[in-house]
Formats: structure tokens, C-alpha cells, sequence
């Protein structure tokens, strides 16, 4: 029986060659390996009008996986591979419900992301915060409005629970 993963995973285990850079990589990994997952089916209940939006995010965690499998590697590490599948935090059925999971993915990731800027440095640091910067405007679009601190799951909570 396969267990399915849960998009809310946290950082994986250390990896052998070690450092910081590296775990974050690897939780960064893990993030868009569930986005990937999430945009799926995000996909199949869009609405129309939202539907390019929705493929080009696919498309660019799609990228963005391939290129944290290369830093993975770069930084000493064996990519992990993405799970089967990924136990949504909700049930998805409406158009409405995909646009909140695609904000909630999109939170998510920008949260992996900034343990990403906070372990590396160099080229590795800036591409991690424009990522992060990038997933932010995303869930923005996709809720309808920004948090105070993108990346700080905790305050992004607390933006939509006010």
C-alpha cells in the first residue's frame, strides 16, 4: 500500500554531503514536487477564465523542480524523488476550491523558499528569493490580495483568518 504524501510534508531527512543549502534545496524540491502534483488537479477544476493562469504555474514549477534536481545534485545531494501522490488539505470540487488550493501551493512554496535564502548564499541565495518573490505574486493573484510577509506561513494565517 502507498502511502500518499501530504503537500503540508516537512524538510526531509539530512542528506549525505550535508549543509544547510543543501536540506533547504531538498524541502524546496519537495515543495514543487507537490505543487507540480497540486496544479493537477488544480487543472482539472478550474475555471475556464482561470485556466492559462493555471498552466503557466504548472509550468513553472515544472521548471523550477528540474532546475532544484540540478542543485540538488550540484550541491552533493541525490534528488528525491516526488511521492505517488499527495493528500490535499482540503477537498477540491469547485473552481473556488482550486483557486484557494493554487494560493495555498503557491504559500507554501514561498515558505520553502525562504529557508532556501536563509541557508545558501551567491547565486543560489538570489535565485531562491526570486522564486520566493515569484510564488508570493502568484498567491496573491490567486487569493486576491498579499500578506504582510511572503514566506512566513504563520503570518500569511493570520492575513487570511482576519
Amino acid at each position: 500500500m502507498t502511502r500518499a504524501a501530504t503537500l503540508t510534508q516537512g524538510a526531509p531527512e539530512p542528506t549525505r554531503g550535508g549543509g544547510r543549502a543543501l536540506t533547504a534545496a531538498q524541502s524546496v524540491l519537495a515543495a514543487e514536487h507537490a505543487a507540480v502534483y497540486g496544479y493537477g488537479v488544480i487543472g482539472a477544476r478550474i475555471a475556464a477564465e482561470r485556466a492559462t493562469e493555471a498552466r503557466d504555474a504548472y509550468g513553472v514549477h515544472l521548471a523550477r523542480r528540474d532546475t532544484l534536481s540540478r542543485t540538488v545534485r550540484d550541491l552533493g545531494g541525490s534528488p528525491q524523488p516526488a511521492e505517488a501522490a499527495y493528500a490535499l488539505p482540503f477537498l477540491v470540487r469547485t473552481p473556488a476550491d482550486a483557486e484557494r488550493l493554487a494560493a495555498e501551493i503557491e504559500d507554501r512554496v514561498a515558505g520553502a523558499y525562504s529557508d532556501l535564502v536563509r541557508a545558501a548564499d551567491g547565486p543560489l541565495r538570489r535565485e531562491a528569493a526570486d522564486s520566493l518573490s515569484a510564488a508570493a505574486v502568484r498567491a496573491a493573484r490567486w487569493r486576491g490580495g498579499g500578506v504582510a510577509f511572503p514566506g512566513l506561513t504563520e503570518r500569511a494565517e493570520r492575513a487570511r483568518n482576519s
